[in-house]
């Protein structure tokens, strides 16, 4: 099992090759849940990830004859681009297996960063399969993204860091993935201080932690596709297992909804990107899944910020809509000129923005002569759109509000 002074030992090894990222207060995030918010912003090292900390300290561990090799890694993304950037930095050759779902956007950054990219797999699990029989055909050294001594005791580094700020917490919020970095994290912390509290967040979809905790031991479990990716891991690690049953306090779940409405809080208030996984922190404390935080110092692990742009165009569009900031209402009128205009002078009196407007006449349930206008709105929320309905309704267009 990693020790403290493995850890320590860890940081000395990495030394200024690791970006000692900024612990920051959130005042507005304090007083939307309850208690003081702090953020370590893992999202802001130079591969977007905590993972490159583990993947660096193995990497300098490796014999002459393992670097001369070159080595491989099995990754969703932010350990491959770990891996991947510090190996070419050292001039070692670099090959990731990535599951074929992975987004463009890591799977182009780790090429970037001089990794070579074998597609593979549906999922995280499979591509672990494969790059081990890859690297002993090669003769290559693996790396894992999580169930090795030194990646554990690199990620722990965190912890020792979070000691030293001047804020004294009272509990660490850590995503969970495969549990490399909350193992490090908690031997870090738990040896030196026994009394703060270590949470641990999964998604809802891949528990595996939370099953290896309750059932003694490691189980596989069933997934589902999860916007938290790199949290994506079917089966615990071993080691990592025994570590988090010894030293992490409880483990909570949180969906699909509350990881993407953590996301869009993350972006508005504290103008900062994270990945899914990276914000399941803040959902779980945002959504009540931890009790005794009211007023504690609570610091929350962003650990990552490679999220695809798509992605999150949608889940910014879906929490507006869930805000009521975005809207759809349907008005239902005769269809002749100036109807519109009519509809859009009310809009634009209300303070609210047209988006986009659809005209329905030959599939509505009008009668002949009607039209259905659908309008895509940007309003200040659901007592904004209440207000511009009764307006319409004033003025004799039938008007409701769509789902």
């Amino acid at each position: 099992m990693v020790k403290l002074s493995d850890i320590k030992a860890a940081r000395e090894r990495v030394g200024r090759a690791i970006y000692r990222t900024p612990c920051t207060h959130s005042l507005t995030l304090s007083r939307i849940t309850g208690c003081q918010t702090y953020f370590k912003l893992e999202n802001l090292q130079m591969t977007g990830s905590f993972k490159e900390r583990g993947a660096l300290n193995k990497l300098l561990q490796l014999s002459e004859k393992e670097r001369n090799a070159g080595v491989i890694a099995a990754s969703a993304g932010n350990h491959a681009q770990g891996v991947a950037y510090h190996a070419t930095r050292l001039g070692v050759r670099s090959v990731i297996v990535m599951p074929k779902a992975t987004p463009l956007i890591k799977v182009a950054n780790t090429r970037d960063l001089g990794g070579e990219v074998v597609l593979h797999g549906a999922s995280y699990d499979d591509a672990l399969e494969y790059a081990k029989q890859l690297a002993e055909h090669h003769k290559l050294t693996f790396i894992h993204a999580f169930d090795d001594d030194a990646i554990i005791a690199g990620q722990g580094t965190i912890g020792l860091e979070l000691l030293e700020e001047e804020a004294r917490f009272d509990a660490v919020v850590i995503p969970i993935g495969g549990g490399g970095m909350i193992s490090g994290m908690a031997v870090a912390m738990k040896e030196l201080r026994p009394e703060i509290r270590i949470i641990g967040v999964e998604p809802e979809y891949y528990a595996s932690m939370k099953a290896a905790v309750k059932h003694g031991h490691v189980v596989d479990i069933q997934g589902q596709p999860t916007i938290a990716d790199g949290l994506a891991v079917k089966r615990a690690g071993e080691q990592t297992a025994e570590i988090v049953s010894k030293y992490v306090d409880d483990i909570v779940t949180v969906s699909e909804g509350e990881i993407a409405s953590a996301i869009l809080k993350l972006l508005e208030i504290e103008k900062t990107v994270a990945e899914g996984g990276g914000a399941a922190g803040l959902a779980a404390v945002l959504f009540n899944k931890i009790g005794n935080l009211e007023g504690r110092n609570v610091a929350i692990i962003l650990s990552g910020g490679n999220i695809d742009p798509n992605l999150l165009s949608k889940i910014i569009e879906r929490g507006l809509a869930k805000d009521g900031r975005l809207m759809r209402i349907r008005a239902m009128m005769r269809d002749r000129p100036g109807e519109l205009a009519r509809i859009c002078h009310h809009v634009a009196a209300a303070g609210a923005n047209i988006l986009d407007v659809e005209h329905n006449r030959a599939f509505s349930n009008l009668e002949v002569g009607g039209v259905e206008i659908d309008l895509t709105l940007e309003t200040r929320g659901p007592e904004h759109v209440l207000k511009l309905l009764s307006t319409l309704r004033e003025d004799g267009i039938e008007a409701r509000e769509l789902s």
